[in-house]
């Protein structure tokens, strides 16, 4: 390490404390994304709790809970605004402490760059290497963005984390920022293991219809992301590309299993581009200085001109609601946000994009109702307050347990015919009269 970069680090080395002295009330101040949690500033912002007003924290996701909102239940000293709720998110919110910020993803880092002014952005980093450089680790998303345009620049080191290769924006260099503080150097939160439901095993087999050799595939988050990640793995599928927003420990299975190449990519050929990671220690372990993935800034994962440069483009995402008119609602339920438009609209045109490709909605067809009942997710309309996230000017294929759909070129009762026959089969006839009394719907429509 040069003696410039040495001293550099010495100068600018504080404690937590010193450093979040420079917040101020009314201030913006950005926390950091998904699995790379500010600890030690978090943790002395809200010793300061008493003395500060109206100090907006920005987050893309946050996987710990954040000491500054619960040092302030009334919500008076911090306002936390995320750019997509996980489950944290989504509980705060309920008790009025979180709100969401809409957006599509790829654009992120342009919002920021034309619309905020962060006053200060803090950032979870690997320690200093030989020249001078942190790394950003598993998330990179919007931190280089929010790092460069704030008005103060802070890095939390953690020993613990991997140091993930770019791609580009993967790091900072000690010239570019204010100050470094040392985190507790927690590990990395790791995500439990979700259980596939026998739905999600259904539309598996069917996705797995589909996929071809030499498709580039993106996969969502959750289950059923997973089951199709483990199928793939135990496949004789050849030559995978993977060109992703989020990485999760499915991609290290079908790397192990051989399935994944990348060599038929159209750009980035040979490498697993993601923007962030999140998953078990096998997934960090997996990451930390393989050349085999590459980090990239959402606005490049996540543009869906980017996407479509490669083949056969699979993009696999969850909802929660589709309706006859072929509306997606993939983030809330009625007015309750439950995550984010997230990437799943920035891949749906990529997979359309590409050659060959498919964007697939995947969403089982019922669900258990709080009383115990069954009630089906492809509904006549969408919930009162349910926000859209893919219109369905944009959808391309739904798929349930029960069949795959593709929209394009459909008219309005065309829709409604193929998403009623992939639907549960007891609430096929109900959705029948309710297609036809809003006029969506020809007596002379077949039903497989």
């Amino acid at each position: 390490m040069g003696m410039n970069e040495q001293n550099l680090y010495q100068q600018k080395h504080v404690s937590a404390e010193v450093a979040a002295a420079v917040v101020k009330s009314g201030d913006t101040v950005f926390v950091g994304e998904f699995a790379q949690n500010v600890e030690a500033f978090d943790a002395a912002l809200a010793a300061r709790c008493s003395e500060l007003q109206d100090v907006n924290l920005i987050t893309t996701t946050r996987l710990k809970p954040l000491a500054c909102v619960e040092a302030d239940p009334a919500r008076e000293s911090f306002i936390w605004n995320d750019w997509h709720f996980s489950g944290l998110g989504r509980k705060y919110a309920e008790r009025g402490l979180a709100s969401y910020i809409p957006f599509s993803y790829h654009q992120g880092p342009k919002a920021v760059r034309l619309y905020e002014s962060p006053d200060v952005a803090v950032a979870q980093v690997t320690p200093m290497d030989a020249n001078g450089f942190f790394n950003f680790s598993t998330s990179c998303s919007m931190t280089p963005d929010y790092l460069r345009k704030a008005k103060k620049a802070i890095l939390e080191v953690n020993t613990t984390v991997p140091r993930c290769l770019g791609g580009r924006d993967e790091g900072i260099h000690i010239s570019e920022i204010d100050m470094v503080i040392e985190g507790p150097n927690t590990p990395l939160v790791q995500l439990p293991e979700t259980q596939a439901s026998e739905a999600d095993m259904g539309i598996a087999k069917h996705v797995m219809q589909l996929l071809e050799d030499g498709a580039t595939i993106q996969l969502g988050i959750g289950a059923l992301p997973n089951i199709v990640g483990s199928m793939i793995a135990h496949s004789d599928l050849k030559d995978l590309g993977v060109h992703t927003e989020m990485l999760a420990d499915s991609y290290v299975d079908m790397y192990e299993a051989g399935r994944i190449t990348g060599k038929n990519k159209g750009i980035d050929q040979g490498k697993m581009v993601y923007t962030f990671a999140m998953g078990s220690q096998k997934l960090y372990d997996f990451l930390d200085n393989n050349p085999a993935a590459a980090i990239y800034p959402v606005d490049y994962t996540n543009d869906p001109c980017v996407i479509g440069r490669n083949p056969k483009v699979f993009a696999i995402n969850n909802a929660i609601e589709v309706d006859l008119f072929t509306q997606v609602s993939s983030e809330s339920s009625g007015t309750r946000q439950i995550s984010g438009t997230g990437g799943q609209l920035d891949f749906i045109l990529g997979a359309f994009n590409s050659e060959g490709g498919k964007g697939l909605i995947c969403i089982g067809s019922t669900y258990k109702q709080k009383d115990g009942t069954m009630a089906s997710r492809i509904v006549p309309t969408l919930s009162p307050g349910s926000i859209v996230t893919c219109p369905r000017s944009l959808v391309h294929y739904v798929v349930t347990e029960f069949g795959y759909a593709q929209m394009k070129g459909k008219s309005t009762w065309q829709r409604a015919e193929a998403l009623i026959n992939i639907a549960h089969p007891d609430f096929r006839d109900q959705l029948i009269k309710d297609a036809a009394a809003m006029g969506i719907w020809r007596r002379s429509n077949k039903l497989a």
